[in-house]
């Protein structure tokens, strides 16, 4: 059929639906979802084989508020210069910065076990100093400014430094919750309080608004463009040394952090 569409130029070309994967934790680096690894992707996906129809699947614990800003940004220009409809299929998990992704699209399917939410934000640390003090070594800091030294993990924490972080939560938290009901507006439950952190499985998920339905990828893109639309799936290219295995230690780290995320969530 691709043969005779060459030689008939007449003939209908079956819709394209450019598949774009944002898979892993969203941080800056070599490893992460970011900004830097997910542009050339995402511009391909919408300019490359005149697209119908532009598909987020999304499987992310989270991470970085400012690159889940970011690659949500790209995504909204590209889609309104375009003209394209976008929607998000969540696997495992959209939550936290993942589910920031989420609402990039105008719409959000899951699955039945899909974890979707976390719409809050989280800052985790170790306090060492009492640990330095038995080993006997000595701390020895200084700073031009007063707020240089701010929540260092070796000196004993300071309620002052406390307070200045959650000033700081508030307000990434309440960007969140800004973009969260810009983008998902009146499907959102008014009578449930969705921003304290928690988080919804599948269905649940739909019934409060945080998503629009149940289903996957292939059959609901083909139930609404046709049975002969072609998926064109567009992922992030490794660098050179990712490939060779060279960044081994930077690898083993990020790792670490990002099992960590999945873990918050019983993955």
């Amino acid at each position: 059929m691709g043969r005779m569409r060459r030689f008939l130029p007449f003939l209908k070309k079956p819709p394209v639906i450019s598949v774009i994967r944002l898979n892993g934790m969203i941080a800056a680096g070599q490893r992460g979802l970011n900004d830097a690894s997910t542009a050339t992707m995402i511009d391909r996906a919408f300019t490359k084989g005149k697209p119908k129809a532009i598909a987020l699947v999304i499987n992310s614990p989270g991470g970085s508020p400012s690159q889940s800003s970011l690659i949500v940004a790209r995504i909204r220009r590209l889609a309104e210069e375009k003209e394209l409809p976008v929607t998000a299929f969540v696997e495992d998990a959209a939550a936290s910065g993942g589910y920031w992704l989420a609402c990039a699209a105008d719409d959000i399917i899951v699955d039945e076990n899909s974890i979707v939410g976390s719409i809050g934000v989280i800052s985790a640390s170790f306090g060492l100093h009492e640990m330095i003090a038995r080993i006997g070594v000595e701390r020895r800091v200084h700073t031009a400014g007063n707020s240089k030294s701010f929540l260092d993990p070796f000196r004993p924490e300071k309620e002052e430094d406390v307070e200045r972080l959650r000033a700081l939560q508030d307000q990434i938290h309440a960007n969140f919750i800004n973009h969260v009901k810009a983008r998902r507006g009146d499907r959102l439950d008014s009578e449930r309080d969705l921003f304290t952190g928690d988080i919804w499985v599948g269905r649940q998920s739909v019934d409060v608004g945080l998503a629009d339905g149940i289903g996957h990828l292939v059959p609901t893109m083909k139930d609404r463009y046709g049975n002969l639309a072609k998926f064109v799936i567009h992922g992030p290219r490794r660098g050179l040394l990712r490939r060779f295995g060279l960044s081994i230690a930077a690898s083993a780290t990020s790792e670490l952090e990002e099992r960590a995320l999945w873990a918050r969530y019983g993955l």
